[in-house]
């Protein structure tokens, strides 16, 4: 599972959220089920169907599904969405978070109402989102593969020419046996590594491990221009930029928001 946190823009692994017993569960806004949520205490829980949301959410909900759908197109959202999950929790520092579906061709997306007022924190942290679907597909990292020989994560075993395989030999198979591992989620450990690494990376968020600094370096390379000088942060700039398929849907979502 892949998040996005507020302070520092932390980013943790998640832990699926347990669906509540039948008759134990309960009833949110517009008839949604109530499931517990590791992140967000409990979260409302909506079916997609046809990039549509089942039962029918709650305006602050529906706003963050519509820019979502807005980032990752509509067509996206009805073929590889399956569930939208909506917290509303201020005390918790997680923004949004994605994970596959059980069937891991589907994703799940989960966002902390708490913050939907704040409209450029939403909108760059579904970009990064976004950057954790568009690297962690089946074609990418395929979960039913028993022996890995390049990187192992909870979402399976990268493909050889997987955009994060490429990322992580390039950026950060160098710091050797210093780095975070792949998985790692501990913000002490993030924490050191960027305090000794800084110049390489976004945002202390990025130091978490290499899924979290693809993530975080995707939605710098859409929001930001295109960087000019030759420093570790701008090589993984640039590294966006010469994938033409990554291009496009920068400037689209660009040209979606009206960005400059």
């Amino acid at each position: 599972m892949t998040s996005h946190r507020v302070a520092g823009a932390a980013v943790a692994a998640i832990v699926t959220a347990v669906l509540l017993l039948a008759g134990c569960a309960a009833t949110g806004t517009r008839g949604a089920v109530v499931q517990e949520d590791d992140d967000f205490g409990t979260a409302e829980v909506y079916a997609v169907q046809d990039g549509d949301l089942e039962p029918a959410p709650d305006e602050r909900a529906a706003t963050v599904w519509d820019l979502f759908v807005r980032v990752v197109t509509p067509a996206f959202a009805a073929s590889s969405m399956s569930e939208y999950r909506a917290g509303d929790d201020a005390d918790s520092d997680t923004l949004a978070y994605v994970h596959r579906a059980d069937d891991p061709e589907y994703w799940v997306l989960a966002a902390n109402l708490a913050f939907a007022d704040d409209q450029d924190l939403l909108l760059s942290t579904l970009i990064h989102e976004y950057g954790h679907i568009l690297s962690l597909g089946v074609a990418d990292a395929d979960p039913d593969v028993t022996s890995c020989d390049t990187l192992e994560l909870s979402e399976g075993c990268l493909a050889p020419d997987s955009l994060l395989l490429a990322f992580d030999e390039r950026f950060w198979l160098p710091y050797g046996s210093d780095a975070p591992t792949p998985d790692d989620d501990d913000p002490d450990a993030a924490a050191a590594f960027y305090a000794a690494h800084e110049e390489d990376f976004v945002s202390d968020y990025a130091a978490t491990n290499v899924v979290e600094d693809f993530a975080e370096s995707f939605m710098t390379f859409v929001l930001e221009d295109r960087p000019e000088d030759s420093s570790p942060v701008a090589e993984k700039l640039l590294f966006f930029w010469d994938v033409p398929e990554y291009v496009e849907i920068r400037d689209r979502i660009r040209a979606e928001f009206s960005l400059t």
